[in-house]
């Protein structure tokens, strides 16, 4: 579904920058030759291109380029096309899964995977023209990126909640899941700068672009939930089920708020990346008579 999203999205811009192509033309002039009559020359006309018509003056809406590469949030996969001689419009997606089992944190054994699928659009402004240097505001418009798992207390083991502490039944283990998801803004800003012209104005077609920069995506939101199990006291006794008792819901409760606070400051993530390019013309270049 994720990866579906990342390429819908980059063929719906490729689509449209080819429609906005179909209307924009690549200047030409016509320089008449007119020799004297009187000395017995035809008169012809030779079509030349117009001056200032290069690699770095191309027409608006006519190239397009297509990239891949590799950042903390996995794959990255972009796609950009001409406005102006110092702007391109771009779309970029990444798509990251990895797997880490057998963490364990407050008496608790997790078992957790990274999921990390996002897509959005920025405007790459070029204050050079003729150099990469670029700076690139834009938003995330898909979010995905999350961390989520399972969890588990073996029977017998201590686990605390909320500075109390409680044991795990030994016929009845406690089993959970949790998740931190990355989204609470969402759409949420992005703001960053690199080097390389994905569509070069000096006329290549290769380019290596480096990014870097943050995307402001709000503090991440914590949600645990204890589902099944039995908590006891430290003599196994006056046992409670975890998913319905009210005072460990309580203090479940109260221990996920001390993880929001403490990830608080963190309502960024880092945009990082390094890849590969490749531009071309979206129509054929006239021919030159």
């Amino acid at each position: 579904m994720n990866r579906n999203v990342l390429f819908i999205t980059f063929a719906m811009m490729a689509t449209s920058a080819c429609l906005l192509a179909q209307r924009a033309s690549t200047p030409f002039s016509v320089a008449a030759a007119s020799p004297n009559a009187s000395e017995g020359y035809t008169s012809g006309a030779i079509t030349r291109p117009a001056a200032g018509v290069g690699p770095s003056s191309i027409s608006p809406f006519s190239r397009i380029a297509f990239g891949a590469g590799i950042s903390p949030t996995g794959i990255n996969l972009q796609a950009a096309v001409n406005v102006s001689r110092r702007m391109n419009v771009r779309g970029v997606g990444n798509v990251f899964n990895y797997s880490a089992n057998n963490i364990s944190t407050n008496g608790m054994n997790l078992n957790g995977k990274l999921n990390f699928a996002s897509a959005g659009a920025a405007v790459d402004v070029y204050p050079f023209a003729e150099h990469g240097f670029r700076l690139s505001p834009g938003l995330l418009l898909f979010n995905q990126n999350a961390v989520s798992g399972t969890l588990s207390v073996n029977g017998g083991t201590s686990f605390d909640l909320n500075g109390v502490t409680y044991y795990a039944s030994s016929t009845s283990p406690i089993t959970g899941h949790g998740s931190v998801a990355l989204n609470t803004r969402n759409p949420a800003f992005t703001m960053t700068t690199g080097w390389g012209n994905m569509i070069s104005r000096r006329g290549g077609h290769l380019s290596f672009p480096f990014e870097v920069g943050a995307a402001f995506v709000g503090a991440p939101a914590v949600n645990v939930a204890l589902t099944g199990g039995q908590a006891c006291d430290q003599f196994g006794q006056n046992c409670v089920n975890v998913a319905t008792d009210p005072t460990v819901q309580a203090n479940l409760q109260a221990q996920i708020q001390k993880y929001e606070n403490d990830i608080r400051p963190f309502q960024y993530f880092p945009i990082m990346s390094f890849g590969v390019a490749y531009n071309f013309n979206l129509h054929p270049a006239p021919a030159v008579k």
